[in-house]
């Protein structure tokens, strides 16, 4: 029994030992640009947003990240501000064959900063917050009339998520957040 314990902290300290010798993978003056493809969110949630002739376009993310920041707390941690452009859309079809329904667009430009801590080697994680504006436009058809509106305003979304590299400037990256997606995941170019 007090051997197996005795492993049991040897390896817990060579773990702590060994993560607090990583280096940060986002360092200062470093970019990173990602794409992304995002599942869930607030937009079209809710009553009405579902049943037969209800379908919705995943959210679509192009971002950018500038390191500006690092060795913040210690060696592992950095702070990076950059931007996200993002797209996504959802129809109805009230009658199928009529064409009766509406379709909605979204177009999200918005501001990012997060706080990166590397805990493990080739993983880069991250926490941040975003605030930004939603350009939204509707188009009802119904009847052989067209109407169109918009209801574009402020938003922001939290997020957390990582990036797992696999070269020294290729990585995957997935979020979790609130807001303009719950799961926006995709992959990373660091230059």
């Amino acid at each position: 029994m007090k051997k197996k314990m005795f492993l049991a902290i040897a390896i817990c300290l060579i773990a702590a030992v060994q993560a607090a010798a990583q280096d940060s993978y986002f360092n200062q003056d470093d970019n990173v640009v990602s794409l992304g493809l995002g599942l869930g969110g607030t937009l079209y949630s809710g009553y009405g947003y579902s049943g037969n002739g209800f379908s919705r376009m995943p959210a679509f993310s192009l971002s950018y990240e500038r390191c500006i920041i690092d060795n913040l707390f210690n060696e592992q941690s950095a702070l990076g501000v950059g931007g996200l452009i993002g797209y996504t859309s959802a129809k109805y079809n009230y009658n199928l064959v009529g064409g009766r329904g509406w379709k909605s667009t979204d177009v999200m430009i918005g501001a990012r900063a997060a706080l990166h801590y590397a805990f493990i080697d080739q993983l880069d994680t991250y926490a941040g917050i975003m605030a930004g504006y939603n350009v939204n436009s509707w188009k009802w058809n119904g009847d052989g009339t067209t109407h169109t509106s918009g209801s574009s305003g402020l938003t922001y979304s939290l997020f957390a998520g990582g990036r797992y590299y696999f070269s020294d400037s290729f990585a995957a990256f997935a979020e979790l957040g609130y807001g303009y997606t719950f799961l926006n995941a995709g992959l990373s170019v660091k230059f």
